[in-house]
């Protein structure tokens, strides 16, 4: 069964500029089907960690909402947004060029 710290090991393997989804991340770590724990390992991160938590969006590539709203949902958009990441004007980063790992040749 795969820990916190598994999930956490495979985010931080994201390379800056790319994301990947809460699904991939917890089929990586052996453990298909279950993208919610990946959203609660990455809930329970202390605010000084190293894990590039913001690299990771939902399949759609949205910025996932958390519940109760929070400034968090804003601050990992620019965070995004400052490694050079694009949304669309629905608030989606195109996932065929953004994502890792690889599903084709990033787009340029």
């Amino acid at each position: 069964m795969a820990s916190y710290e598994d999930f956490y090991n495979i985010v931080r393997s994201i390379p800056e500029g790319r994301v990947s989804s809460y699904g991939v991340i917890a089929r990586l770590a052996g453990l298909p089907g279950q993208a919610r724990q990946v959203g609660y390992a990455l809930g329970a991160l202390p605010h000084a960690s190293d894990v590039p938590w913001h690299r990771v969006v939902n399949a759609r590539g949205e910025v996932s909402a958390r519940k109760g709203g929070s400034a968090s949902e804003k601050i990992q958009r620019l965070l995004l947004e400052h490694e050079g990441l694009v949304f669309d004007e629905h608030g989606r980063l195109d996932m065929v060029c953004a994502a890792w790992p690889d599903i084709q040749t990033r787009c340029d």
